[in-house]
This record gives structure tokens, C-alpha cells and sequence, in this order.
């Protein structure tokens, strides 16, 4: 009975071991890295927008300087599409090591998940890393299309004109969309709404003259506005921004009137908490760098940052305000 019983044992622990080793072989066992020794190898940055938007050129910075830091590359992957969502889900889907992140503005983070009925993955269930920077939206317009000179004429016009201005926007569902919809609930007035897909060829069809206007963050949209090609009404920020203090807010003529884009990075559900501590004070630190503060005021963008706990609690802050907007303004993407 006790050789039986040992020669049992013996096979179990045989049986164990090469189950083990077939786990090994196959990945079974593979867990993820820790931030001891993070990163040993590339990392990449999903951004769900186009190249050439605020969206882009903020993480790509501090992708810049995150490579030298770590002695690593860092790269910016381009993965557009359905407002954000595509690259969203490949990142969410993404093995939870740290070496696929997600770098976006607010739709796919905080927005998304109130228009789209059958998202392919749970926006809340992102391990929040840190929110950048915050840039405020402005309402352009192209002068030779509109010629209100400031926001009290363009808001009669459009009352006496109902649905003849078209609208740039980045695509249904995104910040520059909302932003919209909020203005033609406050100001009770109604545009006619062109979606792009992002920024920069919204932009482009604004500067074109295919559209009339558009609500952009400043970021890339300010050189444009100082060279006379485009021409900036309004901001959306609760108040003035010092760079241009002779700009009103839109606040000033409907009050309560804010909206802002804000640019996060998130990792996949589950991903280490050292490994996100470790992100977190990278990117802070990355923020704090001359070079970083100036291309910030380039892009009329303020610095946010801070723990992991203060981009949770804003972002789901976030979450609550724009659905109020989206049920409000009864917007519905199939």
C-alpha cells in the first residue's frame, strides 16, 4: 500500500512537471512583466486619431522623451476609425505587460460608451494611467464662409438661417461633435453637421471652404487662425486663456458654456499596478521638461497630470458630464 502509494505521488509530480513545461512552451504560464527592470523592449502608443492633431503630437512628444529615459524605443501607432474605438479595442485586448498602451482624447475613454450600444470592449475597465493635458475647444470659422465678426451675430444668423451653416467635426461622437451639439442646445440654434475623421482633415475641409465651422481644440488650429486663414470667434474654457486674452469664452454670451479636450494614457484591464506607477511618474516627469512646457503653450494646452487616483476620479467625472450632454441632445450612433 505505501509503494502504491508512493509510486502514486511520483506520478502526479511527473504528470505536474510536464504540464508545467507544456504551459511554458505554449504561454500558458506567461505572466506579466514587472516594473523592476520595465521596459526591456519597445513599447507602443496606440493613438486612435490621424497623425497631425493634438491627439497625436502631445503623445508623440512624450514618446520622444520616454525613449531616451528608458533606453527603449516608444512608439506612436496610428490606428483610426469609428471615433476612437478600433485602436481602443486592439489596446484593450492587448496583453496587460505594459507594452501596449492607449494615448486618446475623451471619446473612446469617457464618450463612447453612452452612443454605441455594442462596443467590443468596457471603457471603464482601462487601468488609468495619467490625463496629460488639457486644451481648451474654440469655436474657427472660415472668413470667407461666415462673416459674423464675433459669436452674438453668428448666433442670430444661425437663428434666422436654421440648418444652412455645416459643421466640421472629427467624427460622430467625438468632443469637437459634442461641443457642437452643446452650443446648439444653449444657444438654441441648429448646424448642420459633417463628420471627419479627426482633426487634421476636418481642418483641412474647414480650410477649404467645404465647411463653415468647426469646434477644435486650439492645438492645431491656432497657427492656422494667426496667419488669417482661419478666424477664432470664441473659446469654450470657463475662462479666457492668457496666451489670448482679447478672445471671449463662449460662456460670456450663453453662461455655463465649457468644453475642453483632454489627451490620457491607459493601460489594458489588469495591467501591474507597479508597472502603471512606474508610467504614471515617467509621464509626469516627461511633463515637467522645458521642452514639453513649450510645445504646451504651443498648443494653448495646460498641464493636468498628477496621481492615478486624480485621473480616475476625472475621468469618470467625465463619463457622468457628456452623457448628461448626449441624453440631453438625444444623440444616437447605430
Amino acid at each position: 500500500m505505501g509503494k502504491t502509494s508512493s509510486r502514486g505521488q511520483i506520478l502526479v509530480r511527473r504528470i505536474a512537471i510536464g504540464l508545467a513545461l507544456c504551459l511554458a512552451a505554449t504561454g500558458g504560464f506567461e505572466s506579466p512583466a514587472l516594473a523592476d527592470g520595465y521596459p526591456e523592449r519597445t513599447v507602443r502608443i496606440i493613438v486612435p486619431f490621424p497623425a497631425g492633431g493634438t491627439a497625436d503630437v502631445l503623445p508623440r512628444a512624450v514618446a520622444d522623451w520616454l525613449s531616451r529615459k528608458w533606453g527603449q524605443p516608444v512608439v506612436i501607432e496610428n490606428r483610426t476609425g469609428a471615433a476612437g474605438n478600433i485602436g481602443a479595442e486592439q489596446a484593450f485586448r492587448s496583453l496587460p505587460d505594459g507594452y501596449t498602451l492607449l494615448s486618446s482624447p475623451p471619446p473612446p475613454l469617457v464618450i463612447n460608451q453612452n452612443l454605441y450600444r455594442d462596443l467590443a470592449f468596457d471603457p471603464l475597465k482601462f487601468e488609468p494611467i495619467i490625463v496629460m493635458a488639457m486644451v481648451p475647444n474654440a469655436l474657427i470659422v472660415n472668413p470667407n464662409n461666415v462673416k459674423s465678426s464675433n459669436l452674438s451675430e453668428l448666433i442670430e444668423y444661425l437663428k434666422n438661417n436654421p440648418d444652412r451653416i455645416t459643421a466640421a467635426t472629427q467624427g460622430s461622437g467625438t468632443t469637437s461633435h459634442l461641443t457642437s451639439e452643446l452650443f446648439q442646445l444653449m444657444a438654441k440654434v441648429k448646424l448642420r453637421h459633417i463628420p471627419y475623421r479627426g482633426s487634421a482633415p476636418a481642418l483641412q475641409g474647414l480650410l477649404a471652404g467645404d465647411v463653415d465651422l468647426m469646434f477644435d481644440n486650439l492645438g492645431v488650429s491656432l497657427p492656422l487662425v494667426a496667419s488669417g486663414k482661419l478666424k477664432l470667434l470664441a473659446v469654450a474654457s470657463a475662462r479666457r486663456v492668457a496666451a489670448l486674452p482679447d478672445v471671449p469664452t463662449i460662456a460670456e454670451t450663453l453662461p455655463g458654456f465649457e468644453a475642453v479636450a483632454w489627451f490620457a494614457i491607459v493601460a489594458p484591464p489588469k495591467t501591474p499596478r507597479d508597472i502603471v506607477d512606474k508610467i504614471n511618474a515617467d509621464v509626469n516627469e516627461a511633463l515637467h521638461q522645458p521642452a514639453l512646457q513649450d510645445l504646451l503653450k504651443k498648443l494653448s494646452g495646460e498641464y493636468f497630470g498628477g496621481s492615478i487616483e486624480k485621473t480616475s476620479k476625472y475621468m469618470q467625472d467625465e463619463v457622468d458630464r457628456w452623457h448628461a450632454v448626449i441624453k440631453a441632445a438625444n444623440i444616437e450612433i447605430q
